[in-house]
């Protein structure tokens, strides 16, 4: 086992965790805007408990599981770098990649945001929007992964 191996091994774990994240997190805020209708008690008390799995989510798994996909990531780039020369970065498929990191990275930015109007009480989302971007980072995942398995160029 070499430290490439390692450090793939550790980017593709911290990746599935942030990927969950990403992909859960706009669910638990379709659910919040779907309590706007429901009778009190029970609105206040499911938004409660929604809010708190929110903010554990963010905390505990989608902010470390990002920052140590970054860290795993340029660890990644760097040991690719020793071995191919920098060159690499500009190929089709790599550029596709990082553009995808930037895009998961605003992703993550936009929900970290959102929480931040929904604790507020002025999002404007409806749980239709939640349920239609919920896909947005599995989506890009696709054009990642087939990006950096296949090393495609034009």
């Amino acid at each position: 086992m070499n430290s490439y191996d390692i450090a793939r091994g550790l980017h593709i774990l911290a990746v599935i965790a942030w990927m969950a994240g990403l992909l859960f997190l706009p669910r638990l805020y379709a659910y919040d805007a779907e309590q706007a209708d429901k009778p009190e008690p029970l609105k206040t008390e499911m938004r409660t408990l929604l809010r708190a799995w929110q903010g554990r989510l963010l905390k505990i798994i989608l902010n470390p599981a990002a920052a140590l996909s970054l860290i795993f990531g340029t660890w990644l780039i760097h040991l690719d770098v020793q071995m191919r020369g920098p060159e690499f970065l500009a190929q089709p498929w790599m550029v596709v990649k990082l553009l995808g990191v930037v895009l998961l990275f605003g992703w993550h930015g936009f929900l970290s945001a959102e929480r931040k109007r929904i604790l507020a009480g002025t999002s404007v989302r409806t749980s239709r929007f939640w349920r239609m971007t919920n896909e947005i980072p599995f989506l890009l995942a696709i054009v990642m992964v087939l990006s950096v398995t296949t090393e495609w160029t034009f």
